[in-house]
């Protein structure tokens, strides 16, 4: 997380997995996937960002999970390598949307940027059993 975020603020203005006005979580299942991904996020940027960075390790309970991480299933779905990568979004996100508006509170997707896999948590689709915790945290330096 950049700044003072916390690890459970919701994207609503769409990223990989979500589309537009539907909150989603963006979260990794090891520390090599978020690294992965934040520093594509910074090599996106025009100007390289020197904002504190906080990694956070969570603890989440879910009800409603999909995996969408078997590559057979995925191509089915109309996601293939290209897909995955590619700066249009509109396909995935087709399919996280598909998954919040069906009540999953979360899907298993492979990371576009390793080889690890992430958790896109739905919050509005969360039972009221549902538990996001912080366990630890470490600070980043900046590059």
């Amino acid at each position: 997380m950049w700044g003072d975020y916390p690890p459970d603020r919701e994207n609503t203005h769409g990223a990989r997995w979500n589309p537009r006005d539907v909150p989603a979580i963006y979260t990794s299942c090891d520390r090599d996937g978020v690294l992965a991904e934040a520093e594509h996020q910074i090599a996106m940027q025009p100007v390289r960002p020197r904002a504190r960075r906080t990694v956070y390790e969570v603890r989440i309970t879910l009800a409603a999970t999909l995996d969408l991480t078997d590559p057979d299933l995925l191509a089915e779905l109309g996601i293939g390598n290209d897909e995955l990568g590619a700066p249009d979004m509109h396909a995935c996100q087709q399919v996280g949307g598909a998954a919040e508006w069906l009540e999953v509170d979360g899907i298993f997707v492979p990371s576009a940027r390793s080889s690890s896999t992430n958790l896109v948590v739905f919050p509005s689709n969360s039972r009221p059993d549902a538990e996001f915790e912080v366990v630890s945290q470490e600070e980043i330096a900046a590059p």
